[in-house]
Protein backbone atom coordinates (compact mmCIF):
# COMPACT_ATOMS: atom_id res chain seq x y z
CA UNK A 1 0.00 0.00 0.00
CA UNK A 2 1.01 3.27 -0.72
CA UNK A 3 2.77 4.94 2.16
CA UNK A 4 1.09 8.41 1.51
CA UNK A 5 -2.46 6.92 0.57
CA UNK A 6 -1.82 5.53 3.80
CA UNK A 7 -1.43 8.71 6.01
CA UNK A 8 -4.20 10.54 4.08
CA UNK A 9 -6.86 7.76 5.05
CA UNK A 10 -5.66 7.63 8.70
CA UNK A 11 -5.16 11.60 9.27
CA UNK A 12 -8.60 12.45 7.56
CA UNK A 13 -10.58 13.39 10.78
CA UNK A 14 -7.17 15.16 11.94
CA UNK A 15 -7.00 19.24 11.92
CA UNK A 16 -3.48 19.17 13.47
CA UNK A 17 -1.68 16.19 11.91
CA UNK A 18 0.29 15.09 15.37
CA UNK A 19 -0.44 15.09 19.26
CA UNK A 20 -1.03 18.29 19.94
CA UNK A 21 -4.70 19.76 20.45
CA UNK A 22 -5.10 22.52 18.08
CA UNK A 23 -6.11 24.47 22.15
CA UNK A 24 -1.76 24.19 22.31
CA UNK A 25 -1.91 25.31 18.81
CA UNK A 26 -3.40 28.29 19.13
CA UNK A 27 -1.26 28.88 22.27
CA UNK A 28 2.12 28.05 19.92
CA UNK A 29 1.00 30.60 17.38
CA UNK A 30 0.00 33.59 19.88
CA UNK A 31 3.52 32.99 22.02
CA UNK A 32 5.97 33.54 18.49
CA UNK A 33 4.46 37.36 17.35
CA UNK A 34 6.02 37.25 14.39
CA UNK A 35 6.07 40.65 12.25
CA UNK A 36 3.64 41.21 9.29
CA UNK A 37 5.53 39.99 6.48
CA UNK A 38 7.83 37.48 8.47
CA UNK A 39 9.61 34.97 6.08
CA UNK A 40 9.00 31.28 7.22
CA UNK A 41 8.93 27.53 6.30
CA UNK A 42 7.14 24.47 8.04
CA UNK A 43 9.07 21.29 6.94
CA UNK A 44 6.56 18.05 6.83
CA UNK A 45 3.94 20.46 7.15
CA UNK A 46 1.12 18.03 6.76
CA UNK A 47 -2.42 19.71 6.21
CA UNK A 48 -0.79 22.94 6.36
CA UNK A 49 -2.72 23.73 9.52
CA UNK A 50 0.30 25.66 11.44
CA UNK A 51 1.08 27.36 8.51
CA UNK A 52 -1.78 28.92 7.81
CA UNK A 53 -2.74 29.89 11.35
CA UNK A 54 0.65 31.98 10.80
CA UNK A 55 -0.73 33.32 7.65
CA UNK A 56 -4.02 34.36 9.75
CA UNK A 57 -2.27 35.82 12.82
CA UNK A 58 0.70 37.60 11.22
CA UNK A 59 0.15 37.78 7.22
CA UNK A 60 3.57 35.51 7.11
CA UNK A 61 4.71 35.28 3.53
CA UNK A 62 6.85 31.25 3.10
CA UNK A 63 6.37 28.34 2.07
CA UNK A 64 4.68 24.83 3.34
CA UNK A 65 6.90 21.38 2.38
CA UNK A 66 5.21 17.83 2.27
CA UNK A 67 6.46 14.96 0.61
CA UNK A 68 2.66 14.12 0.42
CA UNK A 69 0.78 15.07 -2.73
CA UNK A 70 -2.76 14.64 -0.52
CA UNK A 71 -1.99 16.66 1.99
CA UNK A 72 -0.61 19.49 -0.21
CA UNK A 73 -3.89 19.37 -1.94
CA UNK A 74 -5.53 19.31 1.63
CA UNK A 75 -3.39 22.55 2.70
CA UNK A 76 -4.01 24.41 -0.56
CA UNK A 77 -8.03 24.48 -0.66
CA UNK A 78 -8.07 24.93 3.30
CA UNK A 79 -5.63 27.95 2.28
CA UNK A 80 -7.90 29.20 -0.24
CA UNK A 81 -10.91 28.65 1.81
CA UNK A 82 -9.32 30.84 4.93
CA UNK A 83 -7.25 33.31 3.40
CA UNK A 84 -6.65 33.18 -0.17
CA UNK A 85 -4.65 36.37 -0.25
CA UNK A 86 -1.64 34.65 2.03
CA UNK A 87 2.04 34.49 0.47
CA UNK A 88 1.70 31.33 1.62
CA UNK A 89 2.54 28.43 -0.76
CA UNK A 90 2.41 24.71 -0.75
CA UNK A 91 5.18 22.70 -2.26
CA UNK A 92 5.05 18.42 -2.62
CA UNK A 93 8.57 17.70 -2.28
CA UNK A 94 10.68 15.82 0.20
CA UNK A 95 11.56 18.20 2.84
CA UNK A 96 15.40 17.03 3.56
CA UNK A 97 15.82 19.32 -0.34
CA UNK A 98 14.47 22.59 0.58
CA UNK A 99 16.66 25.41 1.18
CA UNK A 100 15.75 28.99 1.68
CA UNK A 101 17.16 31.88 -1.01
CA UNK A 102 19.73 32.39 1.45
CA UNK A 103 21.12 30.52 4.36
CA UNK A 104 20.23 32.19 7.89
CA UNK A 105 17.22 34.81 5.98
CA UNK A 106 14.14 33.04 7.51
CA UNK A 107 12.19 34.44 10.76
CA UNK A 108 10.97 30.63 11.36
CA UNK A 109 11.72 27.32 10.32
CA UNK A 110 9.93 24.79 11.87
CA UNK A 111 9.89 20.35 11.44
CA UNK A 112 6.59 19.76 13.97
CA UNK A 113 7.09 15.68 14.56
CA UNK A 114 9.02 14.80 11.20
CA UNK A 115 12.66 14.70 12.25
CA UNK A 116 13.02 11.42 10.02
CA UNK A 117 13.43 14.04 7.59
CA UNK A 118 17.07 14.91 8.41
CA UNK A 119 17.52 11.73 10.32
CA UNK A 120 17.12 12.71 13.82
CA UNK A 121 16.40 15.45 15.77
CA UNK A 122 19.84 16.51 16.24
CA UNK A 123 20.05 17.00 12.14
CA UNK A 124 16.89 18.70 12.00
CA UNK A 125 17.86 21.02 14.79
CA UNK A 126 20.97 21.68 12.67
CA UNK A 127 19.49 22.12 9.05
CA UNK A 128 16.84 24.59 10.83
CA UNK A 129 19.43 26.88 12.91
CA UNK A 130 21.34 27.24 9.40
CA UNK A 131 17.85 28.91 7.87
CA UNK A 132 17.03 31.35 10.58
CA UNK A 133 18.44 34.54 11.24
CA UNK A 134 19.62 35.89 14.42
CA UNK A 135 16.94 35.78 16.83
CA UNK A 136 14.77 33.69 14.80
CA UNK A 137 12.24 30.98 15.46
CA UNK A 138 13.50 27.09 15.62
CA UNK A 139 10.28 25.06 16.00
CA UNK A 140 10.55 21.88 16.50
CA UNK A 141 7.85 18.93 17.58
CA UNK A 142 9.85 15.58 19.00
CA UNK A 143 8.39 12.20 20.69
CA UNK A 144 10.30 11.00 23.99
CA UNK A 145 10.25 7.99 26.35
CA UNK A 146 8.10 9.01 29.54
CA UNK A 147 9.21 5.74 31.09
CA UNK A 148 12.00 3.18 30.25
CA UNK A 149 10.84 1.02 27.55
CA UNK A 150 10.45 -2.62 27.98
CA UNK A 151 12.11 -4.79 25.61
CA UNK A 152 8.55 -5.73 24.24
CA UNK A 153 7.42 -2.20 23.63
CA UNK A 154 10.74 -2.16 21.69
CA UNK A 155 10.24 -5.26 19.66
CA UNK A 156 6.51 -4.10 18.62
CA UNK A 157 7.50 -0.66 17.49
CA UNK A 158 11.28 -1.86 16.00
CA UNK A 159 12.33 0.67 17.87
CA UNK A 160 15.84 0.96 19.32
CA UNK A 161 15.86 2.89 22.91
CA UNK A 162 18.80 5.21 21.65
CA UNK A 163 15.66 6.00 18.71
CA UNK A 164 13.90 8.48 21.27
CA UNK A 165 15.78 10.36 24.08
CA UNK A 166 14.23 11.95 27.36
CA UNK A 167 11.91 15.37 27.17
CA UNK A 168 15.02 16.57 28.48
CA UNK A 169 17.41 15.93 26.03
CA UNK A 170 15.69 16.86 23.36
CA UNK A 171 15.31 20.21 25.17
CA UNK A 172 19.18 20.27 25.59
CA UNK A 173 20.17 19.03 21.94
CA UNK A 174 18.90 22.84 21.41
CA UNK A 175 20.85 24.58 24.15
CA UNK A 176 24.05 22.74 22.83
CA UNK A 177 23.81 24.10 19.38
CA UNK A 178 23.66 28.05 20.35
CA UNK A 179 19.68 27.75 20.95
CA UNK A 180 17.23 29.35 23.81
CA UNK A 181 14.83 26.87 24.88
CA UNK A 182 12.08 29.79 25.70
CA UNK A 183 8.60 26.98 26.07
CA UNK A 184 8.12 24.20 26.00
CA UNK A 185 3.93 22.28 24.34
CA UNK A 186 4.09 19.17 26.23
CA UNK A 187 1.09 17.31 24.74
CA UNK A 188 -1.16 15.12 27.48
CA UNK A 189 -2.81 11.48 27.32
CA UNK A 190 -5.55 12.78 26.09
CA UNK A 191 -3.85 14.67 23.26
CA UNK A 192 -2.15 11.49 22.59
CA UNK A 193 -5.62 9.57 22.88
CA UNK A 194 -7.55 12.11 20.18
CA UNK A 195 -4.44 11.58 18.07
CA UNK A 196 -4.10 7.64 18.01
CA UNK A 197 -8.45 7.57 18.67
CA UNK A 198 -8.78 9.70 14.79
CA UNK A 199 -6.88 7.26 13.06
CA UNK A 200 -8.94 4.26 14.25
CA UNK A 201 -12.15 6.23 13.72
CA UNK A 202 -11.36 7.21 10.07
CA UNK A 203 -9.68 3.86 9.39
CA UNK A 204 -13.30 2.45 10.09
CA UNK A 205 -15.08 4.72 8.58
CA UNK A 206 -12.76 4.69 4.88
CA UNK A 207 -13.80 0.54 5.73
CA UNK A 208 -17.41 0.75 5.95
CA UNK A 209 -17.36 2.90 2.76
CA UNK A 210 -14.86 1.77 0.71
CA UNK A 211 -15.33 -2.07 1.44
CA UNK A 212 -13.56 -2.84 -2.15
CA UNK A 213 -10.15 -1.30 -1.89
CA UNK A 214 -7.72 -3.61 -2.39
CA UNK A 215 -5.72 -2.12 -0.11
CA UNK A 216 -8.80 -1.76 2.52
CA UNK A 217 -6.98 -5.68 4.38
CA UNK A 218 -3.56 -4.28 4.56
CA UNK A 219 -4.59 -0.73 5.73
CA UNK A 220 -7.16 -2.83 8.74
CA UNK A 221 -4.19 -4.74 9.65
CA UNK A 222 -1.44 -1.69 10.04
CA UNK A 223 -3.71 0.47 12.45
CA UNK A 224 -5.03 -2.80 14.30
CA UNK A 225 -1.40 -3.83 15.43
CA UNK A 226 -0.81 0.11 15.77
CA UNK A 227 -4.16 0.48 18.07
CA UNK A 228 -2.79 -2.19 19.90
CA UNK A 229 0.80 -1.32 20.03
CA UNK A 230 -0.08 2.46 21.57
CA UNK A 231 -2.98 0.46 23.88
CA UNK A 232 -0.12 -1.78 25.58
CA UNK A 233 2.90 0.00 25.41
CA UNK A 234 2.95 3.18 23.68
CA UNK A 235 0.34 5.57 25.98
CA UNK A 236 2.33 5.04 28.96
CA UNK A 237 5.91 4.72 27.46
CA UNK A 238 5.92 7.82 24.68
CA UNK A 239 5.60 11.01 25.05
CA UNK A 240 5.16 14.85 22.45
CA UNK A 241 6.19 18.29 22.69
CA UNK A 242 7.17 20.83 20.70
CA UNK A 243 10.29 22.89 21.83
CA UNK A 244 9.95 26.64 21.11
CA UNK A 245 13.87 27.82 20.75
CA UNK A 246 15.15 31.04 19.45
CA UNK A 247 18.67 32.35 18.20
CA UNK A 248 20.53 33.41 21.11
CA UNK A 249 22.63 35.46 18.30
CA UNK A 250 19.81 38.40 18.65
CA UNK A 251 21.14 41.91 19.52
Amino acid sequence: MDIWKFFDITHREHVVCNPTSEEKLARLVGLLRLPTDAQVVDIACGKGEFLIRLAEAYGVRGTGIDISSFHVADAERTLKARVSNAGVTFTAMDGADFQPDEPHSLDLASCIGASWVFGGHANTLEALINMVNPGGWVIVGEPYWRQEPSDDCLEAYGFAREDLGSHSSNAEAGEQRGLNLVHTIVSSQDDWDTYEGLQWFATAEYARTHPDDPDLAELVERVSKAKANYLRWGRDAIGWAIYLFRSRSAA
